[in-house]
């Protein structure tokens, strides 16, 4: 899961570092990607019982996605 943090950042850095706004889409995809990871391997700790289910994180996941989306939106409508 940290794993999946991270390169959810390092995929927006890195994308924002390249030359124009279709590679960064293309890294924000990547980093959309590693976000549903991350929302998978949460769901199945929570089912496994290894974490308690926690509303907070749900929300963070679904604000981050709705970021993401609506950067990428933003980008491809200019």
């Amino acid at each position: 899961m940290r794993r999946a943090v991270v390169s959810i950042s390092s995929n927006i850095a890195e994308g924002a570092g390249r030359k124009g706004d279709k590679e960064l889409i293309q890294f924000l995809h990547i980093a959309l990607g590693s976000l549903a990871e991350l929302e998978t391997q949460y769901l199945i700790a929570v089912r496994l019982k290894f974490v308690v289910e926690n509303n907070s994180v749900e929300v963070l996941i679904n604000d981050v996605k709705k970021l993401l989306l609506g950067f990428r939106n933003y980008l491809m409508n200019k």
